[in-house]
């Protein structure tokens, strides 16, 4: 999908940009004080005085973990490398979501696919339970070879997707024409690898080769803002001030119409068989 013009300009970014800062104060996480493994027994591992995490996919279970506590509002960061090789059928995680059957929820999924195909990026966006707010991407390089930075930016005003500190989506919070948006309910991290071979690689034609077995994907450099709150204090406020840094720039737009021209596949707001009695309100021109 990317030609030559789009990756000479990808290059040129990467050498000008100027890494994104925020005035919310945030430190990089331990894995053994602040996340737990919740699923998939001795397949998720910590590692590295909880440096590292490791999670695994076998043919009886994969893994996951999520964060000690919620939070409102903020950034979080993690580096993931994902599973090499031939990764089909197996997806890898990593996301805020709430609880309950109105929960709110901010996905990244990676889609594996066959040996020197191009993983899919999913994203999508719940409020109060419900989703169907699809963007997928390529990546713009071998996400399996080394670690790369995925990032959430959660405002009010709306909801940021990075990649390597680039602005790839952005979900506006369009309340005023009815549309739910995610904002008052706490939320953890979440992330997981597990197996999805009935749907996740070309529709699930392609299934997952389990002589491959087992599947690892690595995490590392997890970061979130300081404002943190328990589970039973979920209604605290958290000053927007905190986050005003997290905007995007004029570079940042750049690079946002980049990635979206040359590495966007799917569109939900451009997909009128989907809605033939006309697309969601929410599917106009952004100011970004």
């Amino acid at each position: 999908m990317a030609g030559t013009t789009g990756k000479g300009f990808y290059v040129g970014m990467v050498l000008g940009m100027v890494m994104m800062s925020s005035m919310a104060a945030s430190c990089a996480a331990n894995f053994l004080q602040d996340t737990e493994l919740t699923w998939g027994g001795d397949r998720g591992k910590v590692l590295n005085g909880g440096q590292l995490l490791t999670l695994s996919l076998d043919k009886f279970s994969g893994s996951g973990f999520q964060s000690k506590k919620q939070f409102l509002f903020g950034k979080i960061d993690m580096d993931i490398k994902l599973v090499s090789g031939n990764s089909a059928g197996t997806v890898t995680t990593f996301y805020l979501s709430s609880e309950g059957p109105n929960h709110d929820e901010i996905d990244f999924e990676f889609l594996g696919n066959v040996s020197g195909d191009p993983y899919i990026l999913h994203t999508n966006v719940f409020a109060q339970g419900k989703g169907n707010k699809e963007q997928q991407f390529y990546l713009w390089f071998d996400p399996t070879r080394n670690f790369h930075k995925y990032s959430i930016i959660w405002k009010p005003q709306h909801i940021i997707f990075l990649v390597d500190n680039i602005p790839i989506r952005v979900f506006e919070n369009e309340e005023a024409k009815g549309v739910p948006f995610p904002k008052d309910q706490a939320m953890r991290m979440y992330s997981s690898l597990w197996n999805a071979d009935d749907w996740a690689t070309r529709g699930g034609l392609v299934k997952t080769d389990w002589s491959k077995a087992p599947f690892t994907a690595y995490y590392r450099n997890f970061k979130a803002t300081d404002h943190f709150i328990s589970s039973s204090s979920s209604s605290d406020s958290f000053s927007d001030s905190k986050v005003q840094s997290n905007e995007i720039d004029a570079n940042g737009r750049r690079r946002l119409r980049w990635a979206q021209k040359y590495f966007m596949i799917y569109d939900y707001c451009t997909d009128l068989k989907r809605f033939p009695q006309g697309l969601p309100p929410e599917c106009k021109r952004s100011r970004f």
